[in-house]
């Protein structure tokens, strides 16, 4: 059985197109997806519709998806990394 803490992660790195790749927190990678969706209430996917909160559909995307689908061509992935100390 896997260890939990390989689960465990404060590190993500963020992927958008034409731009560097960026090292988030956790707090820094919900505050980018809750602008995002700040702009896209009209617009939402089926699944985040039942969140009445943009913090609770931020932290949905957080806990269950790696990529957010953000216009024609646009997109935002972002994948956990563990970083040595």
């Amino acid at each position: 059985m896997p260890d939990p803490r390989m689960y465990e992660s404060d590190t993500f790195v963020l992927l958008e197109p034409n731009q560097p790749e960026k090292f988030l927190s956790t707090a820094e990678l919900l505050e980018k997806l809750k602008a995002i969706l700040v702009d896209r209430q009209q617009d939402l996917p089926r699944d985040l519709q039942r969140f009445a909160s943009i913090d609770e559909q931020a932290h949905y995307l957080l806990e269950t998806s790696c990529e957010f689908d953000v216009g024609p061509g646009q997109y935002l992935q972002w994948y956990a990394v563990r970083l040595e100390k």
